[in-house]
This record gives structure tokens, C-alpha cells and sequence, in this order.
């Protein structure tokens, strides 16, 4: 039974299999970012704080880039998806963060919630072939592979930091704080 605590968010388990444990904390930080982000117009997701060029707007596209770069690219080895195929990155590394100003708040959460359930299908499919240590389809330079379990260790680490920024950035929209 999820539990859920005065922002929606599902709390992970507290006494779980090592999967249940990795899932629970992976859902939690995916949640609190759609909390951060949650009946943001244009303005909201695009306000920055200080010298910064980040925006909770920016932080939702590419987070959708992650996932897909990470549970679809490496864990299974396929090519890049629209939209992130015809992106010249060579070009614009940054593309996922500046170019999301030009999308609407419905296109980028979109976009973003779209990619958590691919990749919530693709964990599921990588579990049922060999579990939290299945190797990765792509290997780093040197021949290694990542685990199933590295990858979404590293996931929620990519979530949790980013999660900082999107505190500060909601605070200078409305002064939502929290956690």
C-alpha cells in the first residue's frame, strides 16, 4: 500500500525488497518535481533566480531528455525519439534547457510525464530480463556497461539535485517552499 504525504507525493517503503526501495525513492523525486512545477503558467516556468539561465521549465525538458537518454538510449540500446533526434547537440548542448521557453506549460509537462512512462515500461521490461543487475545495451568508451541498478541509483541522484534548483526557482515564482 503507497502512502502519500501532504503534497501527493508517494512515500517510498520503508521496509522493501532492494528494487521497491530503489522505485519507491526514484517516484519520489519524480513527484516532487511535477509538485514543484504543478499550475505554473508560461511565466512560472520560465522565471530564473539570479545570475542563472535555469528555469523550472527548462529542468522539466530535460529531465524528459534524461529519462529517454537513459532507460531507452543506454539501458536498451535504442536510437534517439523525437524530439530529441534532430537536435544537433554538437551545436547546442543546452538545447533541452533554453528551448523549452518556447514550449507551452501543457507541451513540457507533456513531454515530461510522457517520458516517466516510457520509462517506467522500460524499468519494468529491464527488470523481467535479468533484474537490477542487467547491464545497459551501451557501454561507456572503455567497454563497461552500467547496471539497471546504476542507472536508476543515478536517476534519482540526477532527480534529487535538480529537485534543489526547482526549491529555489518555485520560491522566486510565489514562495511555494517545501522540501
Amino acid at each position: 500500500m503507497t502512502h502519500l504525504d501532504e503534497q501527493g507525493r508517494p512515500e517510498p517503503p520503508l521496509a522493501a525488497d532492494e528494487t521497491a526501495s530503489i522505485l519507491g525513492f526514484l517516484e519520489f523525486q519524480r513527484a516532487t518535481l511535477a509538485w514543484k512545477c504543478a499550475g505554473l503558467d508560461a511565466a512560472g516556468l520560465q522565471a530564473t533566480v539570479a545570475a542563472s539561465s535555469m528555469t523550472l521549465g527548462g529542468l522539466l525538458k530535460h529531465m524528459a531528455y534524461v529519462e529517454d537518454d537513459w532507460f531507452s538510449r543506454w539501458l536498451h540500446g535504442r536510437d534517439k525519439s523525437p524530439p530529441w533526434d534532430t537536435v544537433d547537440w554538437a551545436a547546442d548542448s543546452d538545447w533541452d534547457w533554453h528551448s523549452a521557453a518556447e514550449d507551452t506549460p501543457a507541451q513540457l509537462l507533456a513531454l515530461w510525464q510522457d517520458a516517466v512512462a516510457r520509462s517506467r515500461a522500460l524499468v519494468e521490461e529491464a527488470l523481467a530480463d535479468g533484474g537490477l543487475g542487467r547491464p545497459a545495451r551501451r557501454t561507456w568508451p572503455h567497454g563497461e556497461a552500467p547496471s539497471l541498478r546504476w542507472i536508476l541509483l543515478h536517476m534519482i541522484e540526477e532527480y534529487a539535485r535538480h529537485n534543489g534548483h526547482a526549491d529555489l526557482l518555485r520560491e522566486s515564482v510565489d514562495g511555494l517552499t517545501g522540501e
